[in-house]
């Protein structure tokens, strides 16, 4: 026998026990497969590295998988962003706009447009309160919150 063979053998034949790292549960190391991995592996241990490499692969494919589509989504998504904001600053500039600049104020944030529909004759109708969206892009929170006030009519007008 080798020095490696004779350290399992007698690790085995031992009273020791061992703690797994993953449950905690101890037991006796004459219960686990200890191997020289400088070898060749039996049959039963060849049959688990294979296991482990297959599950392995299978990690490793889904997730270059998951990068790829990272990727591939949140270059889109900044395409997409940056477009929105560009156009967000200047569609009411657009000669199809159907407002009147002069009705117009951009505002940027936290919405882009107030329309005072009208202020271009001199006689104001009505505000809008415009967000721009492109996309499948939705209103953010702040927004909502926004648009939840004008609903419900909790909109004041001051004078400093």
């Amino acid at each position: 026998m080798t020095e490696i063979s004779d350290l399992i053998k007698s690790l085995q034949d031992s009273k020791l026990n061992a703690k797994c790292r993953h449950c905690g549960t101890s037991s006796s190391l004459s219960k686990y497969t200890m191997f020289d991995g400088t070898k060749d592996f039996s049959d039963d241990i060849q049959k688990i590295v294979d296991q482990y490499e297959t599950s392995l692969q299978e990690k490793h494919d889904t997730l270059d998988k998951q990068i790829l589509r990272t990727d591939t989504g949140a270059e889109q998504k900044a395409i997409d962003v940056g477009f929105g904001n560009t156009m967000e600053k200047i569609i009411h500039l657009h000669k199809d706009f159907g407002i009147p600049l002069d009705d117009c104020r951009f505002l940027a944030e936290p919405l882009d447009v107030i329309v005072f529909n009208g202020s271009s004759k001199n006689k104001v109708d009505h505000i809008t309160f415009m967000e721009i969206k492109t996309g499948a892009a939705r209103l953010n929170a702040h927004q909502k919150m926004i648009r939840d006030a004008v609903n419900d009519h909790n909109v004041v007008v001051e004078k400093l």
